[in-house]
């Protein structure tokens, strides 16, 4: 028996076989649950293709986290797949890179600005609204963040939004506590994945991250965020909620060397 055995689990953002999400969705199948994933327009066809990579290989839900039709047919397309919700995976973020990040903070449009907030913050909020029809009691929540207490060298707006991220995930564990539903955070290190690819300046992280952590670190290793995620959507986790956990090899907790 698996952590998750008879769980019914949405994991959103599975875009190809380097993605966190990909990682959550396989470790979970292993460990007995049942999943369906999420992407939206062109990334449609990644999504098709890294799925077949899973097994079984599960249902793929259409779903634009800006449009509101969607979010609102969300809960019954679930409803039909899986029949309820054990846990959601929030792994959506998007920005311009260009725009918003390399460097560009001081210079950023607030269209460029508005659409990293609500794309990678609020909704987190809207997925959990538009789920809450058919989220079983006791059930999680788990995000992705990347440390948003502090400020990163070429991560500008979307630290900031990352920090919203995370107050949103401590409200929306204030507000759901009452139906035993828990909502925390997973703040991985660096990790290649497609998305990374696109932010100017960020690949020069990777040897440093690894220099500074005290357990190390590998860019290529998606397994230890993925397992703390699977480990926030079981059972063993029954009490903690708008928590944050580190799996970035130490980094939060140490000096400079």
């Amino acid at each position: 028996m698996g952590i998750l055995d008879g769980k019914r689990i949405l994991v959103t953002g599975v875009t190809a076989d380097s993605s966190i999400a990909y990682h959550v969705a396989r470790i979970a199948q292993g460990e007995g649950a049942r999943i369906v994933v999420s992407n939206v327009g062109r990334a449609l066809s990644l999504t098709e293709r890294a799925v077949q990579g899973l097994d079984p290989v599960p249902d793929i839900i259409e779903l634009d986290v800006t449009d509101t039709a969607q979010l609102e047919g969300l809960a019954d397309q679930v409803k039909t797949t899986l029949g309820r919700l054990d846990g959601i995976v929030h792994s959506i973020a998007y920005t311009n890179p260009r725009n918003t990040m390399g460097g560009a903070f001081m210079t950023s449009a607030w269209d460029d600005v508005s659409t990293a907030f609500q794309v990678s913050a609020y909704s987190l909020v809207a997925l959990v609204r538009a789920c809450q029809p058919v989220l079983a009691p006791g059930a999680a929540v788990v995000g992705m963040t990347f440390d948003g207490t502090v400020s990163w060298p070429a991560y500008d707006w979307m630290g900031v939004a990352k920090s919203t991220l995370e107050a949103i995930s401590r409200y929306i564990a204030r507000y759901l506590g009452p139906r035993g539903i828990r909502s925390n955070l997973v703040a991985a290190g660096p990790i290649n994945t497609l998305s990374k690819q696109a932010i100017p300046g960020l690949g020069a992280f990777d040897a440093q991250w690894g220099e500074m952590a005290p357990l190390g670190w590998d860019p290529n290793d998606h397994e230890p965020a993925a397992r703390a995620v699977v480990a926030l959507l079981s059972d063993w986790f029954p009490k903690t909620t708008g928590h944050i956990l580190y799996v970035d090899g130490g980094v939060h907790t140490a000096g400079p060397s």
